[in-house]
C-alpha cells in the first residue's frame, strides 16, 4: 500500500507538471502525527524527504529511523518557537518556517559545523492572515539578506501556506504572488532554488504557478491518526 500510494502521487505530480509545462517538483512527504513505522514503510518504497510540524516529534522519528534509514532528509515545516531552535538545528536538515530575525541567529548558533549548513526557507504570509506565521512580503528582502549572510545557514528559498479556501482555485493568486517573490529572491540570491507550496488538495495548482517542492501528507499516508 505505501509503495502504491507513492507511485500514484508521483504520477499525479508528473501529470500536473506536464500539463502546466513546468519542471517536475520534488516531493516532501508530510509525516506529522504518523508513526515511525509508517515513515519507514514509505522510505522503503523510495521516499527520502519527510516533513514534520513539531520539533520533538520529528527529532524522535529521526532518531528511531537513523539506523535503518540513514539517508532520509528531515524538514521542519511547522512554526518554530525560539526556545526550540537549538533542537531544530540539530535534528533537521531543512527549516522551512523561518519568519523572523531572531530565529536566524538562534539556528546558526546551534548548528554544528560538521553537519554542514542548515537549509533555510523563509515562510511568507502573503495574505496577511491574522494569527498565521510568516513574514510580511515587504520584510522579505532584509530577512533574506540576513539568512544569506549568516554562516551555518544556506538560504534556499521560500515557503507559504495559503488561506484554506474550500475552493482550491481561490488559492492560485497566493501561489502566483509567491512565485513573483521567489523570482525576485532568486535574482538577488542565485542560490535560492526552492519554492515550497502546494498540498494534497491543491498541488496541481501550485505546480502550475511554479512550485519546485510540494508538501503532501494525506494522499501518501491516508487520514492522520487521531
Amino acid at each position: 500500500m505505501p509503495a502504491e500510494r507513492l507511485r500514484t502521487v508521483l504520477q499525479r505530480i508528473q501529470n500536473a507538471a506536464d500539463a502546466a509545462g513546468r519542471p517536475v517538483p520534488a516531493l516532501l512527504a508530510v509525516s506529522k502525527t504518523q508513526p515511525a513505522a509508517a515513515v519507514a514503510a514509505l522510505a522503503a518504497a523510495g521516499q527520502a524527504a519527510f516533513g514534520e510540524n513539531y520539533v520533538q516529534e520529528g527529532a524522535a522519528k529521526r532518531a528511531a529511523l537513523a539506523a535503518a534509514h540513514p539517508g532520509l532528509h528531515w524538514h521542519l515545516i511547522g512554526h518554530l518557537q525560539s526556545n526550540k531552535a537549538a533542537q531544530a538545528a540539530e535534528a533537521f536538515d531543512w527549516v522551512q518556517s523561518v519568519d523572523r530575525p531572531g530565529l536566524v541567529a538562534a539556528l546558526a548558533r546551534h548548528r554544528a559545523p560538521q553537519r554542514g549548513p542548515l537549509n533555510v526557507l523563509i515562510q511568507v504570509n502573503v495574505e496577511g492572515e491574522a494569527g498565521k506565521s510568516g513574514c510580511r512580503p515587504e520584510d522579505l528582502p532584509a530577512l533574506a539578506d540576513r539568512v544569506a549572510d549568516t554562516p551555518g545557514l544556506a538560504l534556499r528559498g521560500l515557503m507559504s501556506i495559503p488561506v484554506p479556501h474550500p475552493d482550491p482555485e481561490r488559492r492560485r493568486p497566493t501561489f502566483r504572488r509567491m512565485r513573483e517573490l521567489f523570482d525576485g529572491l532568486a535574482a538577488r540570491h542565485p542560490g535560492a532554488d526552492t519554492l515550497s507550496m502546494g498540498m494534497s488538495d491543491d498541488f496541481a495548482i501550485a505546480i502550475a504557478e511554479g512550485a519546485t517542492l510540494v508538501r503532501i501528507g494525506t494522499a501518501l499516508f491516508g487520514p492522520r491518526p487521531r
